[in-house]
């Protein structure tokens, strides 16, 4: 039993380790672990959470490798000639990978609910999380993002929960092929769209994650993912759609600029009222396929739908952080051309210019990707919004710059969108800043770095110190 070891993570504060991390610590193993950003003094509150769950930190420097009792964690990003790495192989530690200690946690479980695709898995894994938690099935939930529900004072970085149960609910990730290792219960898949690998490999990495399921939960509104269910007996797989045919479908959709609402039916019953704390049609199809898999895991529909209604959403998944002199700001985890496109979507359905600033999540996704993102950012700049890069998010290693943050807005800017590259974050932010004016929303977007977060509250704070200066002004 995990509660028996001791594990060491490299790199335990990133969004796939800390979770983990966490749900080992909470079922009593005894955890250690290292983390660049710690070295580097970045977002202190995040270990200090780890330390307050009993989690022993060490500089990534070796020190906290010692053992050959000790099993090793590593992300996909550390590096062989990393101190811990040296030093676990020289102690004779077992190394694992993330992936492969998630998915022998996860396919020891019981009952398993994983869920997979390139936008939405963490939505819908906290979506189901919080149904399941809300009619006290006591599920153990590793997420990739903070499920706001679960968040408390003493528990901030909420992006696990440890239950007594038998159900083990998490998300999968396909970008390092790792998402072969998982053989769910039940299967979630949002969709298949462009992001870390061609559609060729998605195609066959997914296809064969969701043949391995006693139950498929399929969005075959999304193309790639209703011809991947046609391979799947009927039996096995449950379909949902928005405004289209499906096994559950969604219609009469009322949207709001944090909400919206939607009648769902199940195989062509009465339809009942469905009303959501989180915005945008993209929600509509998180919550059909959250409502799925719970479908599938015994839930009955009616509790389902209650509960859902109670689900406040995961931080930097379109999460207003404040506002300041009548510019709404708004922190998003958008990083590739679907999530991107959902978000802009669901904020034009409003009135009020967008200043944007997107920071890509590195080099080698905007080479695989280049077009893809442009197309989507191209087709949803109006012409009032404005767009700054800053440069995509380096956190050391070795890194290939073919495609950069420059070649992205002079594609944008040859397709007459407003786009301008402005190499450092801060400058990025205080150029949004100047131009801001009362009806904006100012939307922060990136991934693989907590820190944006950071700067998108210091928006905030900066927005409302200009306007407490003009009305002081103004009153003299």
């Amino acid at each position: 039993m995990a509660s028996s070891k001791s594990y060491f993570f490299i790199g335990i504060g990133g969004s796939g380790m800390m979770p983990l991390a966490m749900i080992l610590a909470g079922q009593g193993a005894r955890v250690a672990g290292s983390d660049r950003a710690l070295d580097q003094g970045r977002v202190p509150a995040k270990f200090a959470a780890l330390a307050a769950l009993g989690i022993a930190l060490h500089p990534q420097d070796g020190s906290g490798v010692t053992s050959p009792d000790q099993i090793v964690i590593a992300s996909a990003a550390i590096e062989p000639s990393v101190a811990d790495i040296v030093a676990a192989d020289r102690v004779g530690a077992q190394r694992l990978s993330r992936a492969e200690l998630l998915s022998e946690l996860f396919n020891r479980a019981p009952l398993s609910i994983g869920v997979a695709g390139t936008s939405g898995k963490s939505t819908v894994t906290g979506m189901i999380g919080w149904i399941l938690h809300s009619l006290d099935r006591e599920p153990t939930v590793m997420n990739g993002a903070v499920m706001k529900n679960f968040a408390r004072p003493e528990t901030p970085f909420a992006s696990a929960l440890v239950g007594e149960g038998d159900l083990f609910v998490s998300e999968v990730d396909e970008s390092d092929g790792s998402i072969a290792l998982y053989r769910p219960t039940v299967a979630v898949l949002n969709n298949v769209t462009l992001d870390h690998k061609s559609l060729e490999e998605l195609r066959a990495l997914f296809g064969a994650f969701i043949a391995h399921a006693d139950t498929a939960v399929i969005n075959v509104a999304d193309a790639e993912a209703a011809v991947l269910a046609q391979a799947l007996p009927a039996a096995r797989r449950l379909t949902v759609a928005v405004e289209g045919p499906a096994d559950l479908t969604a219609s009469n959709i009322a949207e709001a600029p944090f909400a919206v609402s939607f009648d769902l039916s199940e195989r062509g019953a009465a339809p009942v009222r469905v009303a959501l704390q989180v915005p945008g049609r993209h929600n509509v199809a998180n919550a059909l396929a959250a409502i799925g898999a719970v479908r599938a895991a015994g839930v009955k529909l009616a509790d389902a739908v209650e509960a859902i209604g109670g689900f406040k959403g995961l931080k930097r998944r379109f999460d207003l952080v404040g506002t300041g002199g009548g510019v709404a700001v708004i922190d998003d985890f958008g990083h590739n051309p679907d999530k991107i496109a959902a978000t802009l979507d669901t904020l034009h359905a409003f009135p009020g210019r967008l200043l944007v600033l997107f920071q890509p999540h590195g080099y080698g996704p905007l080479k695989v990707m280049r077009r893809e993102l442009v197309d989507s950012l191209a087709a949803r700049l109006a012409a009032e919004d404005r767009l700054i890069l800053p440069d995509p998010v380096y956190q050391g290693g070795t890194v290939t710059r073919e495609v950069t943050s420059a070649d992205i807005v002079a594609d944008l800017v040859a397709r007459g969108a407003s786009a301008r590259h402005v190499a450092d974050r801060a400058d990025a932010a205080a150029a949004l800043i100047a131009e801001a004016r009362p009806g904006d929303r100012i939307v922060v977007m990136g991934a693989r770095d907590d820190t944006l977060s950071l700067l998108a509250a210091d928006m905030v704070a900066a927005l409302a110190a200009r306007a407490e200066a003009v009305r002081i002004d103004t009153t003299l």
